[in-house]
């Protein structure tokens, strides 16, 4: 009982501490997306230039974080005339890059993570972008797009089929503050927290879990602690194949990491470990179901590529700066609530997610989130209330 207790005490305390960094991410990211319509994404994203991956870069950071709906969203977008590349470099910066990430690194882990994570995160595209002008054959391509046309269902379809984008003219100040603005932000606000939630829970309980019952001393002989030239190596390459059996992904893996972090997983690894969310089980089984088994052997061999690489890059990088934190220095999340500043952060994040929660169901945000789940083809457009 002293064990469970002492795991669930670690979930609430990092729960507690993470609460207002994901409201503000998202709060961030629902304002850009209620003004960004997903018809602009797709012609944008027409060709696998440099310039296009870096568009598809930034407009990914501005999207969704959940790793489920980025990936419905790339097939989405590869069927409405996307080149493939490039959707997939949207779908690698809508879960590695975005802000609420970045915010809860540097709160559970430190800022150098955060750097790590816009550092690594275009050098993982870069190496994509390398490996599929080398390898991806146009026959693949065709017969994965001729498979995306089959609409096969994955997960959160509704979600990523939908466009909450407000639809009037004028500015982007203009339509953000209009009524329909504010219903939008709302809508896209609360939907992206129903994608995530299941995932930022379950990671929260597995990393408290892993944190209270597994001794240190398991993970500091799995990756190599007392040797740390043996332990910088092996960090990239196992970080990766940690994540694709944690069936964690987004958000929900920054938990976990910090655990793999204090057990004594090179700084390399663990940022390898958080950029496989897109190589976890079930979402290798979606792209088998969206691509085909050929694509979703070749993205699972390049994307992992990619995160290896990415890790080795910070992990040297960072290492030869000096930018690397003490291990030794690695706490888990304790205090639980306290009168701080993160309580009166979280009040105030959590008043605003009130208000925006409200406003979300009183212009038909219910039938919203009944939705979400359905298949690719449902969900398209929702006109928002000005009520």
């Amino acid at each position: 009982m002293n064990a469970v207790l002492h795991a669930l005490s670690i979930v609430g305390s990092m729960t507690w501490e993470i609460t207002w960094a994901l409201i503000l991410g998202f709060a961030l990211s629902a304002v850009v997306q209620a003004v960004v319509r997903k018809s602009t994404v797709v012609s944008l994203l027409g060709d696998d230039r440099p310039r296009t991956l870096a568009v598809a870069a930034v407009l990914g950071a501005a999207s969704s974080s959940c790793s489920y709906a980025a990936v419905a969203l790339a097939r989405s977008l590869f069927r409405k005339g996307a080149d493939f590349t490039a959707a997939m470099a949207f779908e690698i910066a809508s879960t590695n890059l975005v802000v609420e990430l970045g915010v809860i690194l540097a709160l559970l882990m430190g800022w150098q993570f955060t750097l790590a994570e816009f550092v690594g995160g275009p050098v993982m595209m870069v190496v994509l972008a390398v490996l599929f002008r080398l390898f991806l054959r146009d026959r693949l391509v065709r017969r994965a797009r001729g498979q995306a046309e089959r609409g096969l269902a994955g997960s959160m379809e509704g979600h990523a089929a939908m466009d909450m984008s407000v639809r009037r003219d004028g500015s982007f100040r203009s339509r953000l503050l209009s009524r329909e603005g504010f219903t939008a932000t709302a809508h896209v606000f609360v939907m992206e927290w129903a994608a995530i939630l299941r995932d930022l829970v379950i990671g929260l309980f597995i990393a408290g879990a892993i944190a209270a019952w597994v001794p240190d001393s398991f993970w500091r002989a799995f990756f190599f602690d007392d040797d740390p030239t043996a332990a910088r190596l092996w960090g990239p390459v196992i970080g990766p194949l940690v994540a694709i059996a944690s069936f964690v992904c987004s958000i929900g893996n920054v938990p976990l990491a910090v655990v793999l972090w204090k057990g004594g997983i090179s700084f390399g690894g663990v940022v390898a470990f958080i950029f496989a969310d897109l190589l976890i089980l079930p979402i290798l089984n979606i792209y088998r179901k969206y691509y085909g088994a050929a694509m979703s052997f070749f993205l699972l061999g390049t994307f992992y590529l990619a995160t290896v690489v990415a890790g080795y890059v910070v992990e040297f990088l960072f290492g030869g700066l000096g930018l690397i934190p003490d291990q030794a220095d690695a706490r888990l999340p304790a205090e639980g609530v306290t009168w701080n500043y993160t309580t009166w952060l979280n009040i105030v994040f959590l008043v605003l997610a009130g208000v925006l929660l409200v406003r979300f169901f009183r212009t038909g945000g219910a039938g919203m989130l009944r939705m979400m789940g359905g298949g690719p083809e449902r969900g398209h457009d929702h006109d928002h209330g000005t009520h």
